[in-house]
């Protein structure tokens, strides 16, 4: 008799991932026919030979890239801030203290000094001048790391443009450089609330979907920068995907007994996923070794035997019979086998589908 016992999808059987389903064998096993003719089973399946990729399937979560923290430069009630998951672009305001904008600029420089009339020159001169010009001011300005006349200008053009105080000037208390568009994951302020110079305002992210995993160590042999993976998001989509990033430090969390430790490895996605949750949980499959030239039968073909491991019900002209067996790798759904007198092209029994 094949009775379904359906596992939990963190099982992991010897080197193994995820797997769906196995049979119980209820009466005695014996490397030949049992003396009472037994049931065929509903359906077969061969054996096969063939290269197995083995896999295993971790938990993850859809998130952002590059998640950091924005501070306001002035001290002042807040009087605007944006919403949490609208994406700001160059030029835009992130929030507003006393009505006057903290502005949105593109550069991997931030901004460490006041940017004036009669400064040294410097990268960051050049980064603001680069904005301006994105921006549609400064029709006379040379975008170089000289702050002139023309930058001085432009700066008071942008300024009118924005409603700041026509200064000629720019400091941290109307700018914040930022290599992209940025996210808002989370606002630290809310409408009427104080704020002072350094103290954090904005949680943000990029606007590039990632999937993050918290790997266990022993599983870091999984994780290797280039390699593909496959993704299950939320409602069952799926999607294909690429390391891109293995972090070097373990991390321990939990208590005593319950500490885990975890590597940090973040996966491109080939294709905008189309739910936009943040935090969401997916499951990512991964790959391991290569088992060349093996024996192989679908996960489902394996009987949980009563004396312990497994085996599989060949089935034969004129009846079936059980042939206890060695798992090895399991990958695609399938697993490899080895067991006494087992060939490639001898059939299996499966549940029936």
């Amino acid at each position: 008799m094949r009775k379904g016992l359906v596992l939990s999808g963190g099982t992991v059987l010897a080197a193994a991932v995820t797997w769906t389903a196995v049979a119980v064998l209820n009466d005695g096993v014996t490397g030949a026919a049992a003396p009472s003719q037994p049931p065929l089973p509903p359906a077969t399946a061969d054996i096969v030979r063939q290269d197995l990729m083995e896999t295993k399937t971790v938990d993850g979560s859809l998130t952002y890239a590059g998640e950091r923290q924005i501070a306001s430069g002035t001290s002042g009630t807040v009087t605007w801030v944006a919403d949490e998951g609208a994406v700001i672009r160059r030029g835009r305001p992130l929030l507003k203290v006393d009505r006057k904008p903290l502005v949105l600029m593109y550069g991997r420089l931030p901004l460490y000094r006041t940017l004036r009339s009669g400064m040294s020159d410097g990268p960051d001169v050049e980064q603001l001048e680069r904005n301006l010009k994105a921006l549609g001011h400064g029709d006379y300005l040379t975008v170089d790391d000289h702050f002139s006349y023309a930058t001085q200008q432009a700066v008071k053009e942008w300024q009118d443009d924005r409603g700041l105080p026509e200064t000629g000037q720019v400091d941290a208390a109307q700018v914040t450089f930022q290599p992209a568009a940025v996210r808002v994951t989370d606002a630290k302020v809310a409408v009427g609330g104080r704020t002072a110079p350094g103290g954090q305002a904005l949680t943000v992210s990029g606007i590039r979907r990632l999937v993050h995993v918290d790997l266990d160590t022993g599983d870091q042999s999984l994780a290797r920068k280039g390699a593909k993976v496959a993704v299950t998001l939320p409602g069952g989509e799926r999607a294909d995907g690429r390391i891109t990033s293995v972090g070097t430090v373990a991390e321990s969390s939990g208590q005593e007994q319950d500490t885990s430790t975890t590597v940090d490895v973040d996966i491109t996605l080939a294709k905008q996923p189309k739910t936009r949750l943040d935090q969401a949980p997916v499951e990512v499959e991964m790959q391991s070794e290569r088992h060349e030239n093996v024996l192989a039968v679908p996960v489902e073909a394996l009987l949980a035997l009563r004396e312990g491991g497994f085996g599989v019900e060949v089935a034969e002209s004129g009846g079936t019979r059980i042939v206890a067996v060695e798992t090895g790798a399991f990958g695609g759904g399938l697993v490899e086998i080895e067991g006494a007198g087992l060939t490639e092209g001898m059939k299996v029994g499966v549940p029936a589908s």
